[in-house]
Parts: C-alpha cells; sequence; structure tokens
C-alpha cells in the first residue's frame, strides 16, 4: 500500500505528459486563411433589348461563340452609339410551334424589339404554311401585345419542294407582316445562300462572314427603328 501511494503521484505525472506529446499544436489565429468574399454578381444590363428570336441562323449553329448574327449586331450597334442589348434566344432546330411554346419565357426579358426569325424548319419539315402561318402570326401577336415592335425575318427553301409550296411559304411572311405593318426583311441569307465562302457545306448555315453580312441585312431594317 506504501508502495503503490508512493507511485501514485508520478504515474499520474506520467500520463498527463504522455497525453499532451499526442495533443495537436494550437493553431495561431495567424495561420488561419482570411475568407474570400464571394465575387459581386456583374452589374444588370438595363439597356432595351432587342430579342433575336428564332432557330439555328439566329443562334449560331456551326459557329465559334461570338460569331453569329446577334453578337455581330451587338458589336455594331455599340460603335454607333446606340444602346440596346441584343439577346440571342435562337434554338437550332426550332419550328414556329416550339417557339410558340417557349415564348411565355421569352416575354420576361421583357423585349422592346424583336427579330423574329422562324419558319424555315417547318418549312423543310414540310409543314402546311397555313399552321405555320397561324403560328407565326400568334407568337408576333403577343410580343406585340406585350409592347414589343415586330420586325419579320423571312426566309425561303429549295426549289425541289415545289413550285407551289415555296411560293405560299414565301407568301406566309408577306401576308403576316402587311396585315399588322410588321417591318419585313423578305430573305435573312440575301446576297449569302450560294455565294462562296458565305455558307457551310450544309448549304443551310452562314459561314462567320455570312453572318457579319447577315448581321448587315438585318441592320437595315432594324436600325430605322432604334433610338440614340
Amino acid at each position: 500500500m506504501r508502495l503503490l501511494s508512493f507511485f501514485s503521484p508520478l504515474l499520474i505525472a506520467v500520463l498527463f505528459t504522455g497525453c499532451g506529446q499526442n495533443t495537436p499544436p494550437e493553431t495561431k489565429k495567424a495561420d488561419i486563411p482570411p475568407p474570400v468574399p464571394a465575387p459581386a454578381p456583374p452589374p444588370e444590363d438595363k439597356r432595351p433589348v432587342v430579342l433575336c428570336f428564332g432557330d439555328s441562323i439566329t443562334a449560331g449553329f456551326g459557329l465559334e461563340v461570338g460569331q453569329a448574327y446577334p453578337d455581330i449586331l451587338q458589336k455594331i450597334l455599340d460603335e454607333r452609339g446606340y444602346s440596346y442589348h441584343i439577346v440571342n434566344a435562337g434554338i437550332s432546330g426550332d419550328t414556329t410551334q416550339g417557339g410558340l411554346d417557349r415564348l411565355s419565357d421569352a416575354l420576361r426579358t421583357p423585349p422592346k424589339i424583336v427579330l423574329l426569325e422562324l419558319g424555315g424548319n417547318d418549312g423543310l419539315r414540310g409543314i402546311p404554311v397555313s399552321r405555320s402561318r397561324d403560328n407565326l402570326q400568334q407568337i408576333a401577336t403577343r410580343f406585340t401585345a406585350a409592347g414589343a415592335k415586330v420586325i419579320l425575318l423571312g426566309i425561303t427553301l429549295p426549289r425541289n419542294y415545289g413550285p407551289d409550296y415555296v411560293r405560299e411559304f414565301e407568301a406566309m411572311y408577306k401576308t403576316i407582316a402587311k396585315a399588322n405593318g410588321y417591318p419585313l426583311l423578305p430573305f435573312v441569307l440575301d446576297n449569302i445562300y450560294n455565294v462562296p465562302g458565305m455558307m457551310q457545306p450544309d448549304g443551310i448555315h452562314p459561314t462567320a462572314p455570312g453572318a457579319a453580312r447577315l448581321a448587315a441585312n438585318v441592320l437595315k431594317i432594324l436600325e430605322p427603328q432604334l433610338k440614340k
């Protein structure tokens, strides 16, 4: 009992010393990196919106980022001193029905001017022109009701679709434009289609130089609607 009593304080001291050796060193405040603040969100672009609402020609199918006609149009407007925000709402493969289905999202922008470029995929699929015309009219009407100015961008079809169908298809844009007083660019690929270097191998979509020329085509009909 006396031996145990003699060694007990020493044993306790050794045990506590051993435990202290396994305790990680205290972290100094200086060693803790300061919190990194989250990056500030980009400022909201409050300029009036020009909405490019269309299919693959608007989306820039087959082109690098920044080469689609809406991107080029934005650069031109900036250079000329116009304070507008171009929004690319093009979806490759979209039809007039597809445009109608996603119209509610597009109206949330909300746009001041709409460059409406749809119908080409309807024609390539042989959809009855009356149906495409009705969808296109509904899209344009809803944009107009929301306070936007609508500009129609027309397209045509390969001649092997038959003269009657092609004629009726081309007339669709003219009919809607005339009935509603919309400015009309009858053929967005004017001076681009079948011009060497202006079209991609598929014969449907413009190359980067073709998209630049397309932007110039659109600018001619858009610029009279702009304010500085």
